[in-house]
């Protein structure tokens, strides 16, 4: 997905001479064409994440639009203040792009997990945030808000899933609907693993690529089945529940520290958050509320 991201932004770059890359130490190498295509425009700031937000933030005020990117907690969780004071206060638009989304970087331990940002962030006043789960949903987002003049933000992972889904900024899709009693919400690249688990049980399927704004009308036309929102990471069932009068039963993270190391796949398979966890979690409900 960073690849993507890249060449996106290196396109864009050749028709908007505003927009301006700023790194924190991190995809340098990725964007090396970028710097010697427009050198101008191109800032590796260092680890120094605050500093990273408040620059983006003087450059829009200049009327540039800014793309920075580093890892997803130290750009969100660390920067929280800047990003709500010099960019939302401020109603500086500009594009914060992470990596590392939740577990992506397992094999780092809990100062590299990232599963905040999209709850914290869809709290702040003027924020958009959008969790693209594949290449092809990230490039149509991309160029549709990147010079809008809102704060946005982008969750980009290293592991995408690869489903065809329409993308429209602000909308929901509805991936499966048979009718069924029971409705799985779902974002991001577990969309894979959701499909796998759900392939043959009768459930309705949504899928979300922007959390916020949230799709409303979608949600409330699955407001009379039992939805069940399965994701990675905190924020989309706060933004589903803003809708009123729901059933909504959660199934992603605990209460809890993660303090195992490894691969993606071996956290998710600790979480439930495999296939198999996710059918095991679908499977069980759908029996306790039926079918009808």
């Amino acid at each position: 997905m960073r690849k993507q991201f890249k060449n996106t932004v290196l396109d864009l770059a050749g028709r908007d001479d505003r927009v301006v890359v700023i790194l924190g130490d991190v995809s340098v190498y990725l964007f090396q064409d970028f710097k010697e295509r427009h050198p101008d425009r191109f800032y590796n700031m260092g680890i120094a994440e605050n500093t990273l937000i408040s620059v983006s933030a003087g450059l829009s005020a200049l009327g540039f639009n800014p793309f920075v990117h580093t890892i997803a907690p130290f750009l969100t969780e660390r920067s929280f203040e800047q990003i709500k004071l010099d960019m939302c206060y401020n109603r500086f638009g500009g594009n914060i792009v992470s990596c590392g989304a939740s577990f992506d970087y397992a094999w780092d331990g809990a100062t590299h997990h990232s599963y905040t940002d999209l709850a914290i962030l869809r709290l702040l006043p003027g924020m958009e945030v959008l969790q693209p789960g594949s290449t092809k949903e990230l490039d149509p987002l991309l160029r549709s808000q990147y010079g809008n003049g809102n704060p946005t933000y982008f969750r980009l992972s290293d592991h995408p899933h690869e489903i065809e889904v329409p993308v429209t900024f602000g909308r929901g899709v509805v991936i499966r609907d048979g009718g069924w009693k029971n409705t799985v919400m779902t974002a991001g690249p577990l969309l894979g693993n959701v499909l796998a688990a759900c392939r043959d049980l009768p459930v309705n399927i949504v899928y979300f690529h922007t959390i916020k704004p949230i799709d409303r009308e979608l949600v409330a036309r699955y407001r009379d089945t039992h939805i069940l929102v399965v994701h990675d990471a905190f924020g989309l069932k706060e933004a589903i529940c803003e809708t009123p009068d729901l059933q909504v039963a959660y199934h992603g993270l605990r209460d809890e520290f993660c303090a195992s190391y490894g691969r993606l796949e071996d956290i998710r398979g600790q979480l439930g958050l495999d296939a198999a966890g996710i059918r095991e979690f679908v499977g069980r409900v759908v029996n306790s509320k039926g079918t009808d």
